[in-house]
């Protein structure tokens, strides 16, 4: 809990400052782009069966900037590359936002794999989120069969009332895991971490009094 009000007063200054210097401030709590460490593996929620792997992840930035710098990087890039089909499902539903989920399967065993292309269920604040939409990444996703070494994957697009910053219970392929209970503390531990680096890598603009990041 300290921790975390440490990192929503860092946030208010580092805000403050940007609008003093004419830039535009992130939302209060966001911490900044580029700092992260933690790899994919670290806030992925993974089920096994058998040969299939299934993982699943958000992408809010909240999640994705505590990872490391090239990982960030391609995910901001993966979820902007289907921004306008997003904003279009938002519209069309008339939401306030979509939360849009990474889903990968791999198949590792011999032979086919089966599975449900749209099998993926959130449970959060007492209720069931079922995909609004799925943007499949490659082609064949929603064939439902994987060969042998093939990965698939798509964006969820979900509800934005999922509280991320809660546990939440995901079932995937059937199987509810209530791991991100477990990923919450790693993923606030690596927000305050972010914040000190930030801080460590900021310096004077040239003009004097204001901060600015390298």
């Amino acid at each position: 809990m300290a921790m975390m009000r440490t990192a929503l007063a860092m946030a208010v200054l580092v805000g403050t400052a940007a609008v003093a210097s004419g830039q535009q401030a992130m939302p209060a709590g966001q911490i900044p782009a580029g700092f992260g460490s933690l790899r994919r593996e670290d806030v992925a929620i993974v089920v096994q069966l058998q040969g299939l792997t299934i993982r699943a992840m958000p992408l809010d930035e909240s999640v994705i900037r505590t990872l490391a710098p090239d990982t960030y990087q391609a995910l901001h890039a993966l979820r902007e590359s289907r921004a306008a089909r997003l904003d279009s499902i938002r519209k069309r539903l008339g939401l306030a936002a979509i939360q849009a989920w990474h889903v990968s399967f791999f198949n590792l065993q011999q032979g086919e794999a089966r599975y449900d292309p749209r099998g993926v269920q959130i449970r959060s604040g007492g209720r069931d989120f079922r995909p609004l939409d799925v943007l499949s990444l490659v082609k064949g996703f929603d064939d439902g069969r994987l060969a042998q070494g093939r990965t698939v994957d798509a964006i969820f697009a979900f509800d934005p009332s999922i509280a991320l910053d809660q546990p939440l219970v995901v079932t995937l392929a059937g199987q509810p895991v209530a791991a991100w209970g477990d990923i919450l503390p790693r993923i606030e531990r690596e927000r305050a971490a972010v914040w000190s680096r930030a801080a460590a890598a900021r310096k004077p603009s040239p003009a004097g009094g204001e901060w600015l990041w390298r």
